[in-house]
């Protein structure tokens, strides 16, 4: 889950190149969890000169300041942003890839599995919609009631627009130069990801994280299937590429996907234990789940988190006991409104 944890020197202000015409840099993020989401400006890929940029960052205005600064920095400003690829549909990602639009005209391209999420975002109240349905499915009517009271939702039905051009499984050709884009389903329905082969690049956004791991299936719309499930095929599905230097959308630059990739499975193979083990004898909703496990890298009790680290805790559950059920582990009945989970084996 996404938690609090130990930023480091990575979400500083500022501009790594973390090659000739490959530029990283942390735009600041109005939240308590994670300090700084990773937007990349590309180099040398156009015919015209212009910049691509991976992600877009969150439409506030702190986040513009830092790019106008990270942009002047290598010689550059917001004119010469011509296009834009954003990894997902999560405001910290795309709301300021429509606001550059609407500033000086950069072409935005987004996933086509985040079409039904887009959809339903221009037509909801807010944003929490989906992940407060799962909750109260979950049991934990509770939790659901103070993240109501105790979070106001930011959304604004004006920060999203459609992109201008949805992407499939294909190659993006600037110039002389591809990217491929390899959608990545788990994160979010439509989640994609970037991957510069020549270079041996990955830009990643929050499909592989080297620090922490992705909520799974938190977006307005209802995931499609089970996201864990996909998630995890995702997962494997990086391994049949050649490795690449893994660039986040939060945390540093990594060497090796491959290496991480590996870690998150170990990690979810270990989860998918402990939840069938807290799950025990008898019928349990995800929310009695949940408690009885501990959570982030620190091992803290589901009581001393915070009501929206618990509703990201309470649908991770959820993700992992739906696997449980998909593998034959486990049995799901829906009654009076709450599932019910029972271990069949």
């Amino acid at each position: 889950m996404t938690a609090r944890f130990d930023q480091g020197p990575w979400a500083n202000a500022g501009v790594q190149t973390v090659q000739p015409g490959v530029h990283r840099v942390p735009l600041p993020l109005p939240n308590d969890g994670l300090h700084a989401v990773n937007v990349y400006l590309l180099e040398g890929l156009t015919d015209d000169g212009g910049l691509v940029m991976i992600d877009g960052g969150w439409a506030i205005p702190e986040a513009r300041k830092a790019l106008e600064e990270a942009l002047s920095a290598i010689g550059r400003d917001l004119d010469d942003i011509n296009h834009i690829l954003v990894t997902h549909i999560h405001r910290d990602h795309y709301t300021q890839a429509v606001e550059l639009r609407r500033l000086m005209g950069a072409r935005v391209y987004l996933g086509a599995g985040e079409r039904p999420g887009l959809d339903l975002l221009n037509k909801l109240r807010g944003g929490l919609a989906c992940s407060l349905k799962v909750l109260r499915e979950a049991g934990a009517e509770d939790v659901a009631d103070r993240v109501e009271a105790t979070y106001p939702d930011r959304y604004q039905a004006s920060d999203w627009e459609a992109p201008d051009r949805w992407l499939d499984a294909e190659t993006l050709r600037f110039g002389d130069s591809e990217l491929q884009v390899i959608p990545t389903p788990g994160h979010t329905t439509g989640h994609v990801v970037f991957l510069d082969e020549r270079r041996g690049l990955l830009f990643s956004g929050d499909h592989v994280l080297p620090r922490i791991t992705p909520s799974i299936g938190f977006e307005a719309a209802a995931p499609g299937g089970r996201p864990l499930a996909a998630y995890l095929d995702s997962l494997h599905l990086m391994t049949r590429y050649a490795d690449a230097r893994l660039l986040p959308a939060h945390g540093p630059v990594a060497d090796s996907t491959h290496t991480r990739v590996a870690e998150l499975l170990d990690h979810h193979d270990d989860r998918l234990r402990k939840t069938l083990a807290a799950l025990g004898d008898g019928t349990h909703d995800a929310f009695a789940v949940a408690r009885g496990l501990s959570w982030t890298r620190r091992e803290v009790a589901f009581g001393d988190l915070n009501a929206l680290n618990q509703m990201l805790a309470v649908n991770e559950t959820v993700a992992h006991l739906d696997v449980l059920v998909l593998r034959g582990d486990v049995a799901v009945a829906f009654t009076d409104g709450v599932n019910q989970y029972t271990r069949t084996r």
